[in-house]
């Protein structure tokens, strides 16, 4: 008989507890879920109340058999899954697979995998919570009927091997609205005007810069400005002192840590997530899937000892922070460190920089606030009706900023302020050096990116912790958007400049705009947004998303029957799925640009079997040219020459050897094409200008690449060793194999490839 069986849903997880729980208790994985809603017949009975029929997956049999036959020797079993509504629907689905007896079974939860915290829930345990599963359930069923409901609509209005699902598509929508706001954005100029103060017999040290306290739309009237500064003097009206602070931010949710992870550490929600997971399992952080920003009292008394320790009492300040978060769940922790005496802990790079960030926030958040000095001068003149103002920052005592500074998205272009000002005098005169009137121009929205537009969501009440990646991983993996870095646009700009009383002009250029990781939608989730938004407007409304998130939390509280939320949202649901295939027509993103100057045929742009495509001539000619558009090019916004431009290539650059040398653009950018071979131009190359010479000096590094990567070519047995980026290795056919440590490449036999090979082979299979 074995005394106590532990049930938890990773190894990791199970490896950690087992060394707190010691003799007497028996560790074992769940490795996850166990159980889904089966794939027949959507896994519901529709009729019966909307049961959910569950089945275990094919991967989890062997699991499922073995947990049963330790199970069954054991005197007590404990299921130790997530304190979450997922981790509650474990536990449930484990009762029910492995027909657990209600005498016998008792579940427990804990924030943090301490010795502390897990005898403690060993201590009070309590039952499964019915109403938590059901919340988790209702979830479960309402997203399968909206998937497996409106996912064969889309494959056969739009486009086959689509998907659309409630959080996704609203995430989606969010994406193409603020596309099309940028799109629609027009650039408007204003003129701020900035000077550059002496006070009167001081030096150039003592030199003051201000800016007017108004901006003029036009360059008539800041010329005007200037003009009217001609002779005029200048003097100090006003002198402001005050002290200002900042306050920390609060702890981590799963939202902020994403979204300061992407900022600060420049890790994808995936990521994040992952390490988080690994922390949390190695026992370094409490559980990361949360919307609270409650810290427990022992965190508290632990985070005002290791602030005064290492920093002194007065850096000390208990705070008690309140989830504002639309709709937040259970009133779990906010994710910190267990130990916070640990500034470090051992794991991968990536691991320790994420906790890193969490020890600083956690501890930031306990620290008094930052004390600042602000000094605001206002500089006048009798022919002038505003005034210039010069504002300094001086810090008087760090405090939070001593450990943390919370990073901002999407800043703009603000200016920095001074960080200290001469001392200056009431009625000081002030010589003007140089005024400027300079040209700015308004910025337009910004694009989402991974961390922004899950902050978005939160503030809508869409989505949970827990949903927020896979979201955002479903939008990439179907091809909805894609994430990247795009350069900005060269922008002149007018300076007039006053100096003495003569106005000079410069035009100027700045590079602005350019974007980096940022969400950009493309032309297919343009056309599923499209198609949703006219055809199912509820899936894809904000309100009632989050209104659906506010039912589900309903179920949880025992206040509302789970599958009455169901059937309120699925008869009119299926009602409208069924005019939507009868009556809507296929759905087309179709644009006419206009006519090729050289044959004079329409030039189209549309969406053709394999994504976007432009083509010259209509659907009937039997000589019709297609070319697939450009990354970054959209059906909706490519201009007409910038289609007909696409049509020049492939074109021949030119011979080598007596081989054709053709340049393309491919999926992975411009290249080109010789003997077979296909070599990237790079980013320095233009494939619409590169001629015959510069493309030979590619194809010839490319050769002479080739030829110092081959350290053994064997052709008869079929295999190279090669230089790769992480080592020589051995290749065959499609299959690359790890050369050991302590062989070297160059002195390889025959006989001991091959020994190589079988080894790993073998190895592989026995996995």
């Amino acid at each position: 008989m074995i005394e106590n069986l532990v049930i938890v849903e990773s190894p990791a997880k199970a490896k950690t507890i087992e060394k707190f729980l010691g003799e007497g208790f028996t560790v074992k994985s769940s490795f996850g879920h166990i159980r889904d809603l089966s794939k027949k017949n959507l896994g519901i009975d529709i009729e019966n109340g909307f049961e959910p029929h569950y089945t275990i997956s094919e991967d989890k049999k062997k699991v499922v058999s073995e947990l049963k036959t330790v199970a069954k020797r054991a005197s007590t079993i404990w299921l130790a899954s997530d304190e979450d509504r997922e981790g509650e629907a474990i536990a449930w689905h484990l009762k029910e697979a492995l027909e657990l007896s209600e005498s016998n079974t008792k579940r427990i939860v804990f924030n943090e995998i301490t010795k502390d915290a897990i005898e403690h829930a060993i201590s009070n345990p309590r039952k499964i919570e019915t109403n938590l599963v059901m919340a988790q359930q209702a979830r479960r069923v309402l997203d399968r009927l909206v998937g497996f409901e409106l996912s064969p609509v889309l494959w056969k209005k739009v486009r086959p091997k689509l998907s659309a699902g409630r959080v996704q598509s609203a995430a989606l929508r969010l994406v193409v609205e603020r596309e099309r706001e940028v799109l629609a954005f027009e650039a408007k100029s204003q003129y701020r005007v900035v000077a550059q103060f002496i006070p009167n017999g001081e030096s150039q040290e003592s030199m003051v810069e201000a800016e007017l306290d108004c901006k003029f739309e036009t360059e008539e009237e800041a010329i005007a400005l200037l003009e009217r500064c001609k002779g005029a003097s200048f003097k100090i009206e006003e002198i402001e002192e005050r002290e200002g602070s900042r306050t920390p931010p609060p702890p981590f949710t799963t939202s902020t840590l994403q979204q300061e992870a992407s900022r600060k550490l420049g890790f994808s929600l995936n990521q994040t997530m992952r390490y988080a997971q690994s922390l949390y399992e190695a026992g370094h952080i409490t559980y990361m899937r949360t919307d609270s920003l409650n810290l427990s009292k022992l965190s508290l008394a632990a985070a005002k000892g290791a602030i005064t320790e290492l920093y002194g009492a007065n850096y000390s300040k208990v705070r008690n922070f309140k989830t504002k978060t639309k709709g937040a769940q259970e009133a779990h922790e906010a994710i910190r460190p267990t130990y916070l005496s640990n500034q470090t802990v051992e794991g991968t790079a990536q691991e320790k920089k994420l906790y890193n960030l969490i020890w600083k926030r956690t501890i930031a958040s306990q620290m008094s606030n930052a004390k600042l000095a602000i000094t605001k001068i206002e500089i006048s003149s009798p022919k002038l009706q505003n005034s210039f103002i010069a504002t300094a920052e001086r810090l008087i005592f760090d405090g939070f900023l001593r450990v943390y500074s919370e990073s901002k998205e999407d800043e703009g272009d603000s200016q920095e302020l001074a960080t200290t000002l001469p001392q200056l005098d009431i009625g000081q005169i002030m010589d003007p050096i140089a005024i400027k009137a300079i040209e700015r121009f308004s910025q337009k929205p910004p694009r989402y990116s991974e961390a922004s537009l899950v902050k978005k969501l939160e503030e809508l009440g869409i989505g949970r912790p827990s949903t927020y990646a896979s979201t955002v991983s479903t939008l990439h993996q179907r091809g909805y958007v894609i994430k990247e870095s795009r350069p900005g646009e060269k922008r002149e700009f007018k300076e007039h400049t006053l100096m003495g009383n003569e106005i000079s002009l410069k035009v100027k250029s700045q590079v602005s705009g350019a974007e980096k990781g940022k969400l950009f939608p493309e032309d297919i989730g343009i056309l599923v947004n499209d198609f949703l938004s006219e055809n199912f407007s509820s899936i894809v409304d904000y309100n009632f998303t989050a209104e659906i998130e506010a039912q589900f939390d309903k179920v949880a509280e025992g206040s509302l029957v789970w599958n009455q939320l169901i059937d309120k949202f699925y008869r009119p649901f299926n009602k409208l799925v069924e005019e939507t295939l009868a009556q809507t027509k296929h759905a087309t993103l179709e644009r006419v640009l206009g006519k090729d100057p050289v044959s004079q045929k329409e030039v189209i742009v549309r969406m053709g079997k394999y994504g976007p495509l432009a083509q010259i001539g209509s659907a009937d000619d039997s000589d019709k040219k297609f070319v697939s558009l450009a990354k970054g090019q959209l059906i909706e916004t490519i201009t007409l020459q910038e289609a007909l431009k696409l049509f020049e290539l492939p074109r021949v650059v030119g011979s080598y050897n007596d081989q054709e040398i053709v340049c393309a653009i491919g999926r992975y950018g411009p290249y080109l094409r010789y003997k077979g071979k296909f070599i990237s131009l790079g980013k320095e190359n233009d494939p619409y200008t590169i001629n015959e010479q510069e493309s030979i000096d590619l194809i010839e590094q490319y050769f002479e690449r080739e030829r110092k990567k081959v350290i053994l070519s064997l052709p008869k047995i079929g295999v190279e060793v090669l230089n790769g980026r992480y080592g020589p290795y051995i290749k065959r056919g499609k299959d690359n194999f790890r050369i050991p440590k302590g062989i070297e490449a160059e002195g390889l036999t025959v006989e001991k490839i091959e020994e190589i090979i079988e080894k790993q082979i073998a190895k592989k299979s026995k996995k």
